[in-house]
């Protein structure tokens, strides 16, 4: 384990394994430490690879505020300084958000940058009254109530799914996690045209079953990105990194072996 700073004083805990080229993943809602444990090792042969937890998840700290992605920018930064610089990105879901609002000021720090299925649709004011409602629910101790509310109105999985992944809401400490991420996405902007100066190569990757309204999601993300690439993960949809992490790691190793010379 190692303990990384943030600008603003906010300790965030991260592992590493592998040699090579540094590469920083960032995992999504609900997540962790553990959340790339199926995609890491087939990286750690050729890349140096950096996991951590990000700001209001645990083991790191939560910060002194309520979280915005200037936050989670600067985490990430501290993270990418750590590993030595110039090293890749990548996040997947609320992580690939993270990973655009990085690139979109600070690509000099970055060789590349792979998002799979940021969730660009959940953003803004209309997410307050959804804020709201996950607070009370954490407050009254109700997790399952509060998970299958993020996942019905944030992630927007489909009721018919949602009935068979039965969210039981996890922990306080992953509760208070999402409610972090909820804060950055209610006082984050909308529009897809905040991301045209991202020119550094730029993988979009999606599963091929992922519901409405990821695919639009991302063919306007892919339409706005000057340096863009696209994967589709055949058979697979918003939780291929945990369902099918080789295929996964197979297609993101063959963008990160392209862009590390």
């Amino acid at each position: 384990m190692t303990n990384v700073v943030s600008a603003d004083g906010t300790t965030l805990v991260a592992r590493r394994c592998g040699h090579g080229v540094p590469v920083v993943l960032i995992h999504g809602s609900a997540g962790g430490l553990d959340s790339w444990d199926g995609v890491a090792p087939f990286l750690a042969d050729a890349f140096e690879v950096w996991v951590y937890a990000r700001r209001g998840y645990a083991p790191s700290q939560t910060g002194g505020h309520e979280k915005t992605f200037a936050d989670d920018v600067a985490d990430a930064l501290a993270v990418v300084h750590a590993a030595g610089g110039d090293a890749h990105l990548v996040g997947a879901s609320y992580g690939g958000t993270v990973g655009l609002h990085v690139a979109r000021n600070n690509a000099s720090a970055l060789r590349s940058l792979a998002v799979f299925e940021p969730p660009l649709f959940a953003s803004g004011a209309a997410l307050l009254p959804v804020l709201g409602s996950y607070e009370s629910l954490i407050a009254s101790g109700d997790l399952a109530a509060a998970a299958r509310l993020f996942a019905e109105k944030v992630a927007r999985i489909p009721t018919e799914l949602l009935v068979t992944l039965q969210p039981d809401g996890g922990d306080v400490a992953e509760a208070v996690g999402c409610l972090s991420d909820l804060h950055a996405m209610a006082s984050d902007e909308t529009g897809v045209d905040r991301w045209t100066d991202i020119d550094i190569p730029t993988l979009l990757m999606q599963g091929a079953n992922s519901w409405p309204p990821i695919p639009s999601t991302m063919e306007r993300l892919a339409s706005v990105l000057p340096a863009a690439h696209r994967c589709v993960l055949v058979g697979q949809s918003h939780f291929a990194n945990h369902t099918a992490p080789e295929l996964f790691a197979a297609e993101l190793r063959r963008f990160l072996h392209k862009h590390s010379g």
